[in-house]
């Protein structure tokens, strides 16, 4: 679903010939008002007792707002894109009403030990879904490229989407659910929540994440409209750059995975935490295809490794007991972020020169978003050096240097640790190989 709906909604968005404002609410608000369903879900949760119920609840949810998301364009064609950010809005609804309940029913069913490696595991399956649905999008609105034939090739691929979520639906009811654990929040006036929430060590990673999200925020909205518009990418090639992040995400989960049950996940954050900063300002270089290809498969590795290791923080740093009420604090400030800092892209985007003038010399820049790219950059760096030294490991684990963590999920190959899995299925040599290589890591 996310392959063939969510990585295109900013591309719907330029068909329909929206503003960067516009774009810039599209991909903060809905997020921002979902979020809030995370509460809902909690009172659900301590109302109806019942968790796997309201899991596939949001999942049908998501689906059926797909629905009128493909057709607002032709019943109300003058209010596209303020109804089309409406559709979203239900949209990000539905994932938000089942994320306590899945936060918490995944938390009593991985255990701590395997926690990184199962949930590299399950991002690597779905990064590969993600991939192959991505390319099939990619190729439907190629083929439906046309100045009246566009707008059927988005309401196949939403279409497609929407069959995808009502099966995803269908294995979400299968789950096992044990009984006798509720995702339910915390009454409003419970003395001792704050209390949990800062001794937990989740106050400052919160705030981190929430920043981060923030200068994140600023430009990674605008990507799309860059390729798109100021770019001329078509549609296939939008799909092959967006395609390299995840396809590299893939290949490199595992790997990730591994160390963060090996070294922790602050080492994880730390190291990616400062490259982070570099990748929006990389797209001010060059607008050569190859090299933005090269761009986002980097930003892919990264992006992998970072955002692993803060889902597995979250994890880490919430107590079971209030895991639900902790966890929904946290996505609604981290959303929160999100939305400001894409309005702040958004004003930006509108309203910086197109034109730098620096000790005399006038530099003319392709577009605006160039400087939305580089202050996102900047921003960026500034939270990695506000917040970093004050983040701590709760496990107990190896240590490492941020070097040393490098080239360990460099030094080979990804192509050939995936060969390595598939071929080792059928031959024990090359099993055993792997094996020995694991154990090294180890």
């Amino acid at each position: 679903m996310m392959g063939t709906a969510e990585n295109y909604f900013s591309a719907f968005a330029v068909f329909l010939r929206a503003t960067t404002a516009q774009i810039g609410v599209l991909a903060s608000l809905p997020p921002l008002l979902g979020s809030f369903m995370q509460v809902v879900s909690a009172w659900l949760g301590r109302r109806l007792g019942k968790r796997k119920e309201i899991i596939v609840a949001g999942a049908l949810l998501q689906a059926a707002a797909l629905i009128p998301l493909m057709l607002v364009p032709v019943w109300f064609p003058d209010l596209a894109m303020p109804l089309v950010i409406v559709c979203a809005v239900l949209y990000f609804f539905g994932p938000h009403l089942g994320s306590p309940q899945w936060g918490s029913l995944m938390g009593d069913i991985v255990r701590e030990s395997r926690r990184g490696r199962f949930f590299a595991l399950r991002t690597r399956l779905s990064s590969l879904a993600n991939f192959g649905a991505l390319a099939l999008a990619g190729v439907v609105l190629h083929v439906f490229t046309g100045e009246e034939t566009t707008y059927w090739g988005f309401v196949g691929i939403f279409s497609l989407a929407t069959l995808f979520r009502l099966a995803s639906a269908w294995h979400l009811s299968r789950m096992i659910d044990p009984p006798g654990h509720v995702a339910a929040i915390d009454t409003a006036g419970y003395a001792g929540l704050w209390r949990t929430y800062r001794q937990s060590g989740l106050l400052p990673f919160t705030l981190f994440f929430a920043c981060m999200q923030l200068s994140v925020a600023i430009a990674s909205p605008y990507f799309a409209l860059y390729m798109l518009r100021d770019l001329h990418f078509s549609y296939l090639a939008f799909m092959a750059n967006t395609a390299a992040s995840v396809c590299i995400q893939f290949l490199t989960l595992n790997r990730w995975g591994r160390l963060s049950d090996l070294f922790g996940n602050r080492l994880i954050l730390a190291t990616t935490g400062f490259i982070i900063p570099l990748m929006p300002m990389l797209w001010v270089v060059s607008t050569n295809y190859v090299y933005l290809l090269f761009v986002q498969a980097l930003s892919g590795l990264v992006w992998a490794g970072f955002t692993l290791s803060a889902g597995n923080t979250v994890y880490d740093l919430t107590p079971r007991e209030r895991r639900v009420t902790l966890m929904a604090a946290h996505n609604v400030v981290a959303a929160t972020g999100t939305f400001v800092g894409a309005l702040i892209g958004a004003w930006l985007g509108s309203n910086l020169p197109h034109e730098l003038t620096l000790g005399g010399s006038t530099v003319a820049w392709l577009t605006p978003l160039y400087g939305v790219f580089i202050i996102s950059g900047l921003c960026r760096a500034a939270t990695s050096l506000a917040f970093m030294r004050r983040l701590r490991e709760v496990r107990r684990v190896r240590p490492m240097s941020g070097t040393g963590l490098i080239f360990r999920v460099t030094r080979f190959a990804p192509l050939s640790g995936l060969i390595f899995e598939v071929v080792g299925r059928e031959n024990p040599r090359a099993r055993r190989q792997h094996q020995e290589t694991d154990a090294g890591d180890n």
